[in-house]
Parts: C-alpha cells; structure tokens; sequence
C-alpha cells in the first residue's frame, strides 16, 4: 500500500500563515496528515471525513491532543452544523486518497479485482453497481460525459445497462478504449458520492460563516472540482454593482496566490502531480 503523503502541506501551511490558537477546519481528515501539522503548530482542529476506516486515525489524534482535536465522521457538507464562531479557517484536501485507491476491496481502482463499489461512506447504501443498475440509460450517459468527458457516453452507458458489471475488471473489461477506463472509474466515483454536490455545498457555508480574515483553502486533483473551487473564489472577491457609483458594494474576499507542487514534491509524490491550491481570505 503507497504511503500517504500530505500533498502541499508546507504551502497550505505557508497561505493559512501563524494559527496559533485559532481553530481550523480539516474537511477531509483522510491519514490526518494536515490535522497534525495544524496541531503541531499550535491550533485546534476541527475534522471531517465521511469514511469510517479512518476513525481510528482520529481516536490516536484525540488521546494525544486531547481537547484541542474534534473529529466529526460525516461528509463534510455537515459543516453546516457548525455556529460560525466555531471556527477560524478553513482547509479542504479533494478527490480520493490513497488509502481509498489501495485498499482493494473498496473497488475505487481498476487495478484490482473488487466488487464495483466505490463509496467513500460504506454506511451509504449506493454503490457504483447500483448506481448503474437504478439510473436510466441517458442520466447514466450524462454522468459519463460530464464527470468523465466521455464522448461516446450514450453508447456506453447502453452497453453498460445491458451487461451489469457487478465486479471493477467485469467494468474495465467492457471498457474498449484503454484511455477511457481511468475517466469511467471517476465520473461513476463522483457520482455515488455525490462530489461536486458536497463540494458545492460546503463552500457556500463557507462564504456566509468564515470569520473576518480567516482563510478558505482548497487543494483540488482533477480539471471539475478545481473549476468549482476557482470560478467560486472568484465571484467572492468581486465587486459588487457598478465600481463607478458610490452604490457599489465592496469585495467580501480576496484572492490569494494560487500555488502547484514543485518538481521536488512531484518526485516524492507522483500523484500530487496534477494538485492545484487555491484560498482567499475574508475581508
């Protein structure tokens, strides 16, 4: 099993600048990696992660920091659930994790031979094998196109309705084109879970509950959540209403530098390869 590596650790660390004493939101708890840097610099911690293998991680985290480190197994579009003073920054790490993409039997990597699972919350009774049995024939295609770019994805998602596969290497087998299997894997991933949903929702919690300068950070692995996090952050730092007339209405945000892995990082992490950070800060 590949060792989890934090990816852009130092720079998210760098952008969120001294957190000593506040308290950080980690969205996605994941091996707990950014959890413990927080710690390690002197914040509280604040974590969300859906999947229940990584409780365990939490509970060794909570004995040795005791008071100062929550862990909350949800989705972390149940941030909602949280008042805004609770919390100071925020910091969301995306897509998969290694540990999900290794772990054989959770049937999210076409390397291995799993039933077609891919839920990142085993307690969700969706699966990607009845995702593909309960949707019909063209909100099958769509979802191929849209989360996978698939270009031929009605003749897909026919072919796939007719054969059921039940298993990951039933799935990759139907799949002719070999460029095609990776993307496939990820739109029916996106979709069980509900990605770009949770994303899209935790983000708008966000914008009305950060505190005044605290920071929003976002770290994204493929081209559909990035353009979510991006075009979002974007139309917080407008401006709003004409800026020629005393109406206007002044930026409630402001970008932050957006930074990709070093050369150095790709080499100890190849799949930090295709990372993007992007934050604002709340004004």
């Amino acid at each position: 099993m590949t060792k989890h590596v934090p990816v852009l650790l130092n720079s998210v660390l760098q952008t969120l600048g001294d957190i000593k004493n506040r308290t950080v939101l980690d969205c996605t708890f994941g091996a707990g990696g950014y959890s413990r840097a927080f710690l390690e610099c002197g914040a509280k911690v604040i974590a969300f992660d859906r999947d229940v293998n990584v409780v365990e991680d939490a509970d060794k985290l909570k004995q040795e920091y005791g008071e100062k480190f929550c862990f909350i197994n949800s989705a972390f579009s149940e941030i909602k659930q949280l008042k805004p003073d609770d919390f100071d920054d925020v910091v969301f790490d995306l897509g998969i994790s290694s540990m999900q993409i290794d772990n054989a039997s959770r049937g999210f990597s076409f390397r291995f031979d799993a039933p077609l699972d891919m839920r990142m919350d085993e307690r969700n009774s969706l699966n990607a094998k009845t995702l593909i049995e309960q949707l019909s024939e063209k909100n099958l295609a769509d979802i191929l196109y849209e989360y996978g770019d698939i270009k031929k994805s009605y003749k897909l998602a026919k072919l796939l309705k007719e054969k059921c596969p039940k298993t990951t290497f039933e799935l990759r087998d139907l799949i002719s084109n070999p460029k095609d299997i990776a993307p496939i894997f990820q739109a029916l991933r996106i979709a069980v879970n509900d990605e770009m949903g949770q994303l899209k929702s935790a983000l708008q919690f966000v914008h009305d509950s950060l505190r005044v300068n605290g920071r929003c950070v976002c770290v994204t692995f493929h081209s559909l959540e990035d353009r979510i996090v991006k075009n979002t952050f974007r139309k917080w730092c407008e401006v709003l209403g004409n800026p020629y007339l005393p109406s206007v209405k002044a930026p409630e945000y402001k970008l932050l530098k957006a930074l990709t892995p070093n050369d150095e990082e790709i080499k100890e992490n190849p799949r930090s390869r295709s990372a993007h950070l992007r934050a604002v800060q709340k004004l």
